[in-house]
């Protein structure tokens, strides 16, 4: 198997596997850990898009090193790429990415977050990153602006996230299987 192959089968993979642990998670009220299965979903996104908006023989080199378990390096280079560029590349596209990424990590790393159920999480944001949320949840997935962010008021919309991150992936992952170039070419 070619590794760009191995590598998109590898992203499908994770992928289903996020989605089917995500509706295990939502079906079971554990909001915390779907959070951290859907930041996950957007590790993948994140490095699709990076991968896409370059240029075939360096896509090539970090599928590699990502199959040689090693970090992402720029060719010829030691420079380290950071989630940090990758998330910011992407919130360019999507506008969302850095609310959800950071959302996410919250939840991943120990933080106070995680005792949703006994305060709210999202007072730990930034305003502008709760009116982003809000505005987001409410495009894409008709959320009541009116409303407050809680977990109480988010958890109906988790799945729904989840779902259409996944979907955004899958779309990435048909452009790097084909090894199409230029997919990117405007962020």
């Amino acid at each position: 198997m070619a590794e760009n192959e191995q590598f998109c089968q590898l992203l499908k993979e994770r992928s289903a596997e996020n989605v089917s642990a995500g509706r295990l998670l939502f079906e079971n009220r554990i909001y915390g850990q779907l959070i951290s299965v859907l930041r996950q979903e957007l590790d993948s996104l994140v490095r699709a898009v990076f991968l896409l908006s370059k240029d075939l023989s360096t896509r090539r080199n970090f599928i590699s090193q990502t199959l040689d378990n090693a970090k992402w390096t720029l060719p010829k280079s030691r420079t380290i790429v950071t989630d940090r560029a990758m998330v910011d590349l992407t919130d360019r596209l999507h506008g969302w990415t850095n609310s959800v990424y950071r959302l996410g990590c919250a939840f991943i790393h120990l933080s106070p977050m995680a005792d949703y159920r006994i305060s709210n999480p999202f007072r730990y944001l930034e305003d502008r990153e709760v009116e982003d949320v809000k505005h987001h949840l409410h495009n894409y997935h008709g959320f009541d602006l009116s409303q407050q962010l809680t977990m109480e008021s988010v958890s109906p919309y988790l799945l729904k996230v989840l779902e259409k991150v996944s979907s955004n992936l899958r779309c990435y992952i048909d452009d790097l299987n084909d090894e199409r170039e230029n997919v990117l070419h405007s962020i």
